[in-house]
């Protein structure tokens, strides 16, 4: 299927464990009460339904908001520009969704993103890149804008999306997730891209090696048996976490080995929300089971893994934003294995979670039932 390119515009634009058993649910012995928060909490900017941030190697930040609007930001949160307005399908949980920098960005000026479309068959979700340039008018926008890859097949329907996006720590492939779009089974179905993680090239072609290709799977997948997978990143030796939302319970840390099954939606940890029964992941059962997982959910936003100086004392980390659950989320990382750590209330729905370059904290707020600010945590 050909992809439709965007045409850039001055102004706006056309557009390696075995099966053991996972975490249970209860809190870890140990655990920082929630009111204790070891950060000062500034407020830098605020927006409307934002998705999505990352850091440029300026320190300058792009922010996603679910209209469709990029926008480029100031460190200190006082000058912002719109550098594209994509048309985008905003309906449920649609919209502009993750973005983050090229590997090469310094020299390529490359940005990807992800956004949700409407299309043959129904609504998808889209991978998309474009080259940040001069507008000539002492700004910036984001230009050559062309979709590389989209999720098939498309369906009826407005969730589970997924979109987020996660280069390999070489910078020679991309990984990016396809939510099962509320259908359960395709995420089982070797042909759809539909609740799986993705191994592409940096053009959207499927990565050469991917491990189920030769087994009759879509050629892009790395692993499947996903839900809606709202969080992707590498920690430093180079293992790939990933979170995501579960039905009624059953929210999940997953470490993601290729070609590995995750059970959904015949395991899981939740029930339907009907109150139907799930079989739970259980020792034998074929699935690799969830590191760490939660019972009542987190609703689990964005995901990153910490390396910085600022907080020397949780280097190695997850870090979640929780949306119904209002909070940050800290798991311990441990090599392959992982438990809960902290989980402070934040007082609105946290979207999205991302490092600065000086090693601070940066969460955003949904901006559904929260205020959409963009908050800055630092050390006490």
């Amino acid at each position: 299927m050909r992809l439709a390119l965007f045409a850039a515009l001055p102004i706006a634009l056309i557009a390696c464990s075995g099966n053991a058993p996972a975490t249970d649910g209860s809190p870890q012995a140990g655990e920082t009460p929630p009111s204790a928060k070891p950060f000062r909490e500034t407020i830098v900017a605020d927006f409307v339904s934002p998705w999505a941030l990352a850091f440029l190697p300026d320190d300058r930040i792009v922010v996603t908001e679910k209209a469709g609007q990029m926008i480029l930001l100031s460190p200190d949160g006082k000058r912002r520009q719109t550098i594209a307005t994509l048309p985008v399908d905003t309906a449920g949980q649609g919209g502009l969704m993750d973005v983050v920098p090229a590997p090469d960005f310094a020299t390529s000026k490359r940005i990807y993103f992800s956004y949700s479309t409407k299309g043959a068959g129904g609504k998808g979700v889209v991978l998309a890149r474009g080259r940040l340039r001069d507008d000539g008018r002492g700004g910036d926008r984001l230009g050559e804008i062309e979709a590389l890859f989209q999720a098939r097949p498309f369906v009826e329907g407005d969730g589970h999306y997924s979109g987020r996006i996660a280069f390999s720590p070489d910078g020679q492939s991309l990984f990016f997730t396809n939510g099962e779009r509320q259908k359960f089974t395709p995420a089982q179905d070797p042909q759809a891209t539909l609740g799986k993680v993705l191994r592409l090239t940096l053009d959207g072609k499927p990565a050469p090696g991917n491990p189920l290709a030769a087994k009759g799977f879509a050629p892009e997948v790395w692993s499947y048996g996903h839900r809606n997978l709202l969080g992707l990143a590498f920690d430093g030796e180079g293992r790939l976490w990933e979170q995501e939302m579960g039905p009624k319970g059953g929210d999940e840390v997953n470490l993601i080995m290729p070609g590995r099954n995750y059970g959904w939606p015949n395991a899981s940890n939740g029930s339907h929300y009907d109150g139907r029964d799930i079989p739970d992941h259980a020792p034998g059962d074929g699935y690799e089971p969830p590191k760490v997982w939660w019972n009542p959910v987190i609703s689990p936003g964005g995901l990153m893994i910490y390396s910085g100086k600022m907080f020397p004392q949780w280097q190695g980390d997850a870090f979640i934003g929780g949306l119904s659950s209002q909070s940050l989320v800290r798991v311990d990382l441990d090599g392959q294995n992982a438990r809960k750590g902290d989980q402070w209330p934040m007082g609105a729905r946290i979207r999205d979670v991302d490092q600065g370059p000086d090693g601070a904290i940066w969460l955003i707020e949904d901006g559904g039932k929260s205020q959409g600010r963009l908050i800055r945590l630092t050390a006490k």
